[in-house]
């Protein structure tokens, strides 16, 4: 399978029915997903290996691992809606044999896995979001791949954090990413924002 190929069956697969601003509920855009996941392809992380996706909403990023080859993913996605299309997203594509979808929030996720894959809450909407799910990644797994904003502060928040857990970023890919409106606080129908795909690996 081809990168372009890859994001072209990502970006239809559904969405969220009933996004939840609380939780940052954004589907993660074809395109990001598949640079990532090439990314994790081309480093060896995914083919035969165990992989968990935290927070895996409706799949994107455990479909497009399953597709490169994973032996098995771990999608574990808190959110009762989101879990329902994640399963349709898995049988409409024949892959319900290599996802385990773990209806709980992620800390209370425990399986050891090889890579870890993710596209955390932003924190835009609750301050250090992200930090509940770099910290389990961190517990779970030595490799782990995540999305963040490219913003300055976040760049050093990131670097700082990730450090203190004995991890180190051996890549930083940065990319346009694009929010449809779907929240009543959203200004704009299409907001588009640049954000940082980060690999990191134990020390």
């Amino acid at each position: 399978m081809r990168k372009k190929h890859l994001a072209m069956t990502l970006s239809r697969l559904g969405g969220f029915r009933n996004p939840k601003p609380e939780l940052e509920q954004y589907r993660t855009p074809g395109n990001v997903a598949a640079e990532l996941l090439w990314l994790a392809h081309s480093m060896g992380d995914l083919e035969g290996r165990v992989v968990a996706d935290l927070g895996a909403g409706t799949g994107v990023l455990s479909v497009g691992a399953c597709l490169l080859g994973a032996g098995k993913v771990y999608a574990v996605e808190v959110d009762g809606d989101a879990v329902e299309v994640l399963h349709e997203n898995l049988g409409s594509l024949g892959l319900a044999d290599c996802v385990d979808v773990v209806h709980t929030d992620v800390s209370d996720f425990s399986e050891r896995v090889d890579t870890v894959v993710m596209n955390p809450p932003f924190g835009s909407q609750n301050p250090h979001a992200d930090r509940p799910f770099l910290m389990k990644a961190f517990e779970v797994s030595d490799v782990v791949y995540s999305i963040h904003l490219a913003k300055p502060e976040v760049r050093r928040f990131i670097e700082a954090f990730v450090r203190d857990f004995g991890f180190s970023i051996t890549h930083r890919v940065t990319l346009p990413f694009e929010i449809p409106a779907q929240f009543f606080f959203h200004r704009k129908r299409l907001e588009r924002i640049s954000v940082d795909v980060y690999r990191l690996q134990r020390s």
